[in-house]
Formats: structure tokens, C-alpha cells, sequence
């Protein structure tokens, strides 16, 4: 077994962007994203979480009671993560469905709606020094929101849960341009 240290990755930070379900896709790990996303600002130290939830169903034989076969019956991918940022891209993301209104000198209004299905396409940048790992989900949609919490000893934040819709079987795309990469 070859062990090496260069192929150990830590998600020193990174970005996460937000388009419409018409945006463009990305190409690369690296390839400029397209202007019609809009950066979600920061994102709190917990970062984003990828997650697989799967319930599966073991086959049981009737010969000793050994598992056989195991059965997929459903699956879904998520990215968890918690903006820190106030602005209108972020309260458009949490208040799906909902508005900001540019009120000019006199800042901006939000009326925040029943929340509706907003179908959206995400890129995850994550970097190492000069490695770059991005994740593009091609149709997601925030299913979970946390609370929001005003107190005078943290950030105002934005908890969400995006849910991966497969489109042709793919629910992300994974791409990197890290050259240490190999199969051993």
C-alpha cells in the first residue's frame, strides 16, 4: 500500500454561487462562472456539508438467515451550509419565492412570501492553495431552513438544506484539477 501525503485535501475555503435553473453550466474546476450566478458572501465556519441519505432494504434467505442482496429504494444528495451574509442574494435564497426591493438611499424591503418551489443551479468552489474542487448540482432547491436568530452576540445567519434533483440520472458533477490524483 503507497501512501501519499500530496493527495490529502483540506477545504481551506471557497465559495458558493446560486443561478437560475436557465444558467449556464460550468466547464472546469476552474472556468470563470457565469455572470448570471450571484455569490452567496460567506459562509459559516461550519462550511458545507455534502450528504447522502439512502434507505435501503436488506434480502434476507431463508438459508441461514444470510443478507443476499441489499435494495436501493430511495436516495438523496444534499449540500447543507449556513450563510452569514444579509444581502439580496442570500434572502432570495433562505425566502424562497420571495423579493428584495431596492428602495434606493432608503435601503431595501423584503415581503416574505409563503415559500414557493424555486428550482436553482449551484456551484460549490472549494480550494487548497492552488487546488480547486468544484461541485455543480444542475437542479437543487432549499428544502430545509433553520432559524434565524437575532441576538447580540452573533451573527445574524442563514441556515439552508439544498436538495440534489438528479437531471439524466446525475444529481452533481465533481470536478478537479488536481494532478496527483491516480486509481492506486
Amino acid at each position: 500500500m503507497a501512501l501519499d501525503a500530496a493527495k490529502v485535501r483540506v477545504a481551506v475555503t471557497g465559495a458558493v454561487y446560486s443561478g437560475p435553473s436557465s444558467a449556464a453550466a460550468p466547464t472546469s474546476a476552474t472556468s470563470t462562472v457565469p455572470a448570471t450566478y450571484n455569490d452567496l458572501g460567506y459562509i459559516s465556519e461550519d462550511g458545507v456539508v455534502e450528504a447522502y441519505d439512502e434507505d435501503v432494504q436488506d434480502i434476507q434467505a431463508w438459508q441461514g438467515g444470510a443478507i443476499v442482496r441489499t435494495l436501493i429504494s430511495s436516495s438523496k444528495a444534499t449540500l447543507a451550509f449556513t450563510m452569514i451574509e444579509t444581502k439580496a442574494s442570500v434572502l432570495e435564497m433562505y425566502h424562497k419565492g420571495s423579493t428584495v426591493e431596492s428602495l434606493g438611499p432608503n435601503g431595501y424591503k423584503i415581503d416574505v412570501k409563503l415559500p414557493n418551489v424555486v428550482r436553482k443551479k449551484i456551484i460549490l468552489d472549494v480550494l487548497d492553495g492552488d487546488t480547486h474542487t468544484r461541485i455543480y448540482v444542475p437542479d437543487g432547491e432549499v428544502t430545509e431552513r433553520g432559524e434565524i436568530t437575532y441576538i447580540n452576540d452573533e451573527t445574524i445567519s442563514y441556515p439552508v438544506t439544498l436538495t440534489c434533483y438528479p437531471v439524466n440520472d446525475v444529481v452533481l458533477t465533481k470536478f478537479s484539477d488536481d494532478v496527483n490524483w491516480s486509481y492506486s
